[in-house]
Formats: C-alpha cells, sequence, structure tokens
C-alpha cells in the first residue's frame, strides 16, 4: 500500500501572574492581535535596558544571526523567543516588532539566508513537468525515495498544531518517510476522517505523536484529534501520545511562558501559565521528533534502507543515460 519558564524565570513565581500574554501569529508579516493588547511587560523587567543605539543594533543583529544560524531553518516567532531567553528584547509586541524588522532587513540587505527562516504557511500548486522522457528520468534519479515502512510492523505520523513550524520539522520527516500531518488547531472532520480511514486499512499498529502548545485550546484540540482518529479508523491499533509541550520540558527547558487567556472557556481548569510551541528551540524540536521516530525504524535498519534506495536511483540513473543515447543515435541517423 503506498504513503503519502513558568515566565522565564526573571522574577519566579511572583512573576508569573505579570507576564504579558503573547499571542499565536501564524506568519511573520500577520498581526498579532493579542500582543497588541498590552504594551506593559512584566514590572520586573526594565525596559529602558531594551533602548537601543546604532551600537547597539549592530550588536542585537550579530545576536540574532548567530541565533538563527544554529537553529535554522526557524520562523520568526522561534527567533523571538531565543532572542527573549539571551535578554536581546523584551517579551512584548515591541521586542516581537524588532525581531520581525531586524530579520527583514537583514535578509533585504544579504546578512541572513532567506532559506535559514521557514515559511511553510504560503504555497504554490503546480503540475510537475519536464522537457522529456531522459529528463524525467533523470528527475527521478535525484528525487526517488524508498517506501521506508512498508516491510516495517508499524506505522507513524507526526501531528503539528501549527502550519508555521511546518518546515521546522519537515527536514526530519521527510528524511525519515513519515507523514507530516498539519492540523491547524482543531482539525476539520474530513481531515480526521480521511486519516482515520487509511489507518483503518494499514493493516498495522499505529503510533500518532502530537506536538501542540501547552494551553486550553492546544490541550484540548490534541484530544479531539485523539477521539477523531479512533472514531474514524473501526478497529486500527491507534497509539497517541502528546510529545510537545509538556509540563516537563516547561520545567527542563525553561520554557518561556505567557498567562493563559482567560477569555478561553476552559482557563478555570487549565491553570495560570501557557507556552507556545515556538518557545521549544528549533532543534530540540526537530531532536525531539527524531528520536520518537527511531523508535520504530533504528538507525542501522535505516542505514540499510539508505543503502537500497542509493543502488535502486543508480537504475534509473542507468535508463536516463540510455535513453539520451537513443535519442542521440536517431537525432544522427537523421542528418543529412
Amino acid at each position: 500500500m503506498s504513503q503519502t519558564n513558568q515566565t522565564r524565570r526573571a522574577g519566579g513565581a511572583a512573576g508569573l501572574g505579570n507576564a504579558l500574554s503573547i499571542g499565536v501569529d501564524s506568519t511573520e508579516n500577520a498581526p498579532n492581535h493579542d500582543l497588541a493588547q498590552a504594551e506593559i511587560i512584566s514590572p520586573l523587567v526594565d525596559k529602558k535596558r531594551f533602548r537601543i543605539t546604532k551600537t547597539g543594533l549592530k550588536d542585537r543583529r550579530a545576536a540574532l544571526h548567530d541565533i538563527v544560524e544554529k537553529a535554522k531553518p526557524c520562523t520568526v516567532r522561534q527567533v523571538f523567543y531565543l532572542a527573549t531567553v539571551r535578554g536581546l528584547v523584551a517579551k512584548d509586541e515591541t521586542g516581537y516588532s524588532r525581531v520581525k524588522t531586524d530579520l527583514a532587513d537583514m535578509r533585504e540587505a544579504g546578512e541572513l539566508p532567506y532559506e535559514w527562516l521557514a515559511d511553510h504557511t504560503r504555497w504554490q500548486r503546480r503540475p510537475t513537468t519536464w522537457g522529456g522522457i531522459s529528463e524525467a528520468l533523470e528527475d527521478t534519479a535525484e528525487t526517488y525515495r524508498k517506501a521506508l515502512w512498508r516491510n516495517l510492523n508499524s506505522y507513524v505520523e507526526i501531528w503539528l498544531e501549527k502550519d508555521a513550524l511546518s518546515g521546522v520539522i519537515l527536514p526530519i520527516t521527510k528524511k525519515f518517510d513519515v507523514p507530516l500531518m498539519v492540523a491547524r488547531g482543531y482539525s476539520s472532520i474530513t481531515f480526521l476522517h480521511s486519516s482515520g480511514s487509511f489507518m483503518r486499512e494499514v493493516g498495522k499498529p499505529c503510533y500518532i505523536y502530537h506536538l501542540g502548545d501547552f494551553d486550553p485550546s492546544g490541550q484540548d484540540a490534541a484530544r479531539c484529534i485523539e477521539k477523531g482518529l479512533r472514531k474514524y479508523s473501526g478497529d486500527a491499533e491507534i497509539h497517541f501520545e502528546r510529545i510537545a509541550v509538556t509540563p516537563q520540558q516547561i520545567t527542563d527547558w525553561d520554557l518561556p511562558t505567557r498567562p493563559t487567556k482567560q477569555s478561553d472557556t476552559r482557563a478555570k481548569k487549565f491553570g495560570e501559565i501557557s507556552v507556545e510551541l515556538d518557545a521549544i528551540d528549533p532543534n530540540a524540536l526537530r531532536a525531539l521528533v527524531n528520536d520518537v521516530i527511531e523508535r520504530h525504524l533504528p538507525p542501522e535498519e535505516y542505514k540499510v534502507l539508505m543503502a537500497a534506495e542509493e543502488s535502486e536511483k543508480k537504475l534509473f540513473e542507468g535508463l536516463a543515460g540510455l535513453v539520451k543515447q537513443l535519442g542521440a543515435s536517431k537525432i544522427e541517423g537523421a542528418s543529412p
């Protein structure tokens, strides 16, 4: 079957109730409505320390370059969180705007490669075409992937709450031939039905790993996804695990937090603090996904499959060369 911090502990527990609520921004240019609701950050943070001189601006951008280079590919929002941890900007709307502006100016000036920042919220639909059969075979030789999971005894999917972070995780899921399912919060019934129906037909245990915000809506969205998949997958064996963001990660990694939105009807039963998935270092996020996949596809077995894939690619390269030779012979034969 084919297969498509607890606020950063600047002020301890006393600062939690005063931390700024930072909203979810799915694209780097979208307005941040939650941030716009308040300009005041925790009184424990001195705004004056973030006033910048020309020399300071140069130093801040150098630090941002270092952050992006180490975390690439990453989103603007992830860079913002890492910048707040380093004390480069305040954790408020002004700080976010400064990071966004700095990164835009640095890319425009050629100081920062565009591809280091991921934006998978915008894409195009276009059919794949070739100039001829030999070109198609050459392209196949380059892009050919072996179905790594066909003969394994498990099926794995990674579910992601935020579309904006898909480009951060894609290098890992692509490497291991694992579907990356972007739910965009609460998944649609159609998407859940399609996914569940596939799991019903796959004929092996299905392991679903979910990454989402640690807040009332993010946790409830994960619950609804699990419920929907179990509903539409019939008697399929489903193992569902939320691998991020967890309370243990908030503590162990000292993740930046924000107050839970009281406008959320589920806030009363949730707790005072929330953490966005974006707050996790991109490298840690990729390592997390890598580790859960390797539970089912050990490194040694992966190496064997990759060797087989490389061998099969060479067959396509040979076919492409043969077609080129045949085409050249016909042209020579037609010459006067």
